[in-house]
């Protein structure tokens, strides 16, 4: 069975070296279209270095941080054309410094049976010379590999309110947006190459779901915190369904005030197909 849920578990963590500077942060926000327009003060200080800040999502990248993988770990034979991205969650301890050296300390934490398919869940721990910086889970939906008998796992349940949003911002992609993005170091070829796109059941290339968890994540910091990114204590999302480059990006927002932001991005281009649910942004208030 190219999954031995036994196996991967016991697996002891496997440790990386991360090291970032102001260009990869500059080249990751430009990655979610920041810099429009860019003689904007405010889209400026994603991308210039005098003014530069780090949205919360630079985590997902940060150093290499993709350079854990699944499939060189024990007990996983899995095939890139059937993984897909679940759900990602970043808890972050103190403002991401601009640049940076870390350890990130990585291992499978669970395992869940969803019949036709698993869900490989995955912790990092990412620490500098000052303590913590953020802790980052994801979840990898990996098609064909279920029936072993294990754990369904949580079940989702969806918190929007059931109220019309506070805020709805669209933001119109670039068509090359996973062409430049993945520069960050996310090489998957579902993202570039139209022959394993098809492979995948696509018809084109999609975006990458990490992408689309940033452009949301800056646009709820820009709308809803005015751009501080240092507000931002934790994000997390359940990817829904597939954003193309190109397309439009509709995000409504609901703003509790005291903290918390719940998010729901769409296509809006396809009659606003669910790109991203189960999105929350918490915040200091």
């Amino acid at each position: 069975m190219p999954i031995n849920p036994t196996k991967a578990l016991a697996a002891p963590p496997a440790t990386a070296e991360l090291a970032w500077t102001p260009k990869d942060i500059q080249l990751y926000h430009l990655g979610l279209g920041a810099g429009v327009p860019p003689t904007d003060p405010h889209q400026l200080s994603y991308v210039y270095e005098k003014t530069l800040k780090v949205l919360p999502t630079f985590p997902v990248v940060a150093g290499g941080a993709l350079s854990f993988s699944l499939f060189s770990n024990p007990g996983l034979d899995i095939q890139l054309v059937n993984v897909l991205h679940g759900g990602q969650s970043i808890t972050l301890y103190r403002p991401i410094p601009t640049t940076g050296q870390a350890t990130a300390t990585s291992r499978v934490t669970d395992i869940w049976d969803k019949g036709k398919a698993a869900v490989i869940r995955t912790e990092s721990v990412i620490t500098d010379a000052d303590g913590p910086l953020w802790t980052s889970h994801s979840q990898i939906f990996v098609r064909g590999e279920g029936g072993f008998g294990g754990e369904r796992g949580p079940s989702t349940v969806d918190t929007t309110p059931d109220r019309a949003p506070d805020h709805v911002v669209e933001i119109k992609t670039l068509d090359q947006l996973a062409l430049l993005y993945r520069l960050s170091g996310d090489w998957n070829p579902l993202h570039a190459d139209p022959d394993f796109a098809a492979m995948a059941g696509f018809d084109r290339p999609i975006l990458h779901g990490l992408c689309s968890y940033g452009i949301t994540c800056k646009a709820a910091v820009d709308t809803v915190l005015a751009g501080d990114v240092a507000r931002v204590t934790e994000y997390s999302t359940r990817f829904a369904g597939v954003f193309f480059p190109g397309e439009t990006m509709r995000v409504k927002m609901w703003d509790d005030g005291a903290g918390r932001v719940d998010l729901v991005s769409t296509s809006a281009d396809r009659d606003d197909a669910l790109v991203l649910a189960n999105t929350v942004l918490n915040y200091q208030p």
